[in-house]
């Protein structure tokens, strides 16, 4: 008789949605901010509502160059009426007289007793004297005049705190007087990778390369995906696979950062220090997440010492991920990105997906929830690139974005799949 089987039944995997809401559940937005220079403030998070201490416009202005009339003085196509007066932008306009024009330039402020503006593509000068003007149509009462306060009223919140600026939103910033904008302060990030077989461009050629040895890519795109967040990013290298130097790495990154990020060395071989070295230092917690690629993902608290911001609170976040280059890069972008959005206060909303045709088949349906690399093609469609291994990054730089397959999904040629951009996720 065979003895049963005592193996620990293995535990089910986490879907994305319960990690990234168990992830967020663990986030305390950063207190502290700054005062920065508007034309520095891109992609920081605004630290107070912006408040308008006046009205753009402040008067009333012309969105056109033309002349401002009274719409009762040209009551007929030919009218023709004298010009009294010239306004560019910037001139204190007079009253306007009775019977006559203003000839007008394209943010200039409306005469009082003018009620329209008519552009000088509608007009004739008579006679090629520009003091007098005819009209080819009667004009509509306000037409092409921007009225005060249609943009921005005073005192009205423009911008919301955890706004994310964007170049539109500086300059929103900029017109309501702002020369300085109080944001969140920058999250400090250390970022290292494990493993003895990686090695850095440039420090050995390629001809050169050992057996075994692979150049560290991830490096590479998870430190410019941080500071595109707007991270202080402390690129530590390349940590040896040695559980003693991974400790000191991480007790010394945790005293002046606020996250600690790896890539690789958080599974369960013998040469994966990480899980070990955190657990020593604080505490880690190991998901399996039922997403493909990316489904080894950590995250944990290692206590700080010394040199901690007083805000900080007593320990630095700790986020491991898996150790491919897709498998990283797909999990930043779905998991890391909302972390580091919500550490700077900013709002995380899900990401908005396209449904577009699929213009490719996947005839084996997978248990875990699938992002396909793909890139649109001219005639609509979605194209699909021919190799999805986690290890093949070329998938990446070459498509445009994702395709998020539920579960056990099927795709036929032609179904309707929702494409999620990467513009959206890099955004």
């Amino acid at each position: 008789m065979n003895a049963p089987d005592k193996t620990p039944a293995r535990a089910p995997l986490m879907s994305l949605d319960d990690a990234l809401a168990s992830l967020l559940a663990q986030v305390t937005p950063l207190a502290g901010s700054e005062t920065v220079s508007t034309f520095e403030a891109d992609r920081r998070v605004l630290a107070a509502d912006l408040v308008s201490a006046l009205q753009v416009p402040p008067q009333d202005n012309s969105s056109m160059d033309g002349y401002a009339v009274r719409s009762a003085d040209v009551t007929h196509a030919g009218a023709v009426l004298r010009v009294s007066q010239r306004i560019p932008a910037g001139v204190v306009a007079h009253g306007l007289e009775a019977g006559t024009a203003a000839r007008i330039f394209t943010g200039a402020p409306i005469p009082e007793g003018a009620d329209t503006v008519v552009m000088q593509e509608e007009t004739d000068a008579v006679g090629g004297d520009v003091h007098a003007v005819r009209f080819h149509a009667t004009p509509a009462v306000g037409q092409w005049i921007r009225r005060a306060g249609e943009d921005v009223t005073r005192g009205a919140v423009v911008l919301p705190r955890g706004e994310r600026l964007t170049p539109a939103s500086l300059g929103l910033a900029a017109s309501i007087g702002l020369a300085r904008l109080p944001v969140v302060v920058r999250p400090r990030v250390a970022l290292f990778s494990t493993g003895d077989e990686l090695v850095m461009p440039g420090d050995v050629a390629p001809q050169a390369m050992p057996p075994g040895a692979i150049y560290n890519s991830n490096r590479f795109f998870l430190c410019a995906l941080l500071r595109r967040l707007g991270c202080e990013v402390s690129d530590l290298g390349i940590v040896p696979d040695r559980r003693e130097a991974t400790v000191a790495a991480l007790k010394s990154a945790a005293d002046h950062h606020d996250l600690i990020l790896t890539s690789g060395g958080v599974s369960v071989g013998e040469e994966d220090h990480i899980k070990p070295a955190v657990m020593h230092l604080g505490s880690l917690d190991l998901w399996q997440i039922a997403m493909k690629p990316g489904k080894p993902f950590a995250h944990g608290w290692v206590r700080r010492d010394a040199g901690a911001r007083a805000d900080a609170g007593s320990a630095c976040h700790f986020i491991g991920l898996p150790g491919n280059p897709v498998s990283s890069y797909i999990t930043f972008l779905l998991l890391v990105r909302p972390f580091l959005l919500k550490l700077q206060g900013a709002r995380v909303e899900a990401e908005k997906t396209i449904a577009l045709p699929a213009h490719f088949t996947v005839g084996k349906a997978d248990k875990r929830r699938e992002f396909l690399r793909v890139r649109r093609n001219p005639a609509g469609g979605l194209d699909l690139f021919p190799n999805q291994s986690s290890g093949v990054l070329t998938s990446a730089a070459w498509g445009d974005g994702v395709v998020d397959n539920p579960a056990g999904t099927t795709i036929a040629h032609g179904d309707r799949v929702r494409f999620l951009p990467f513009s959206e996720l890099l955004a």
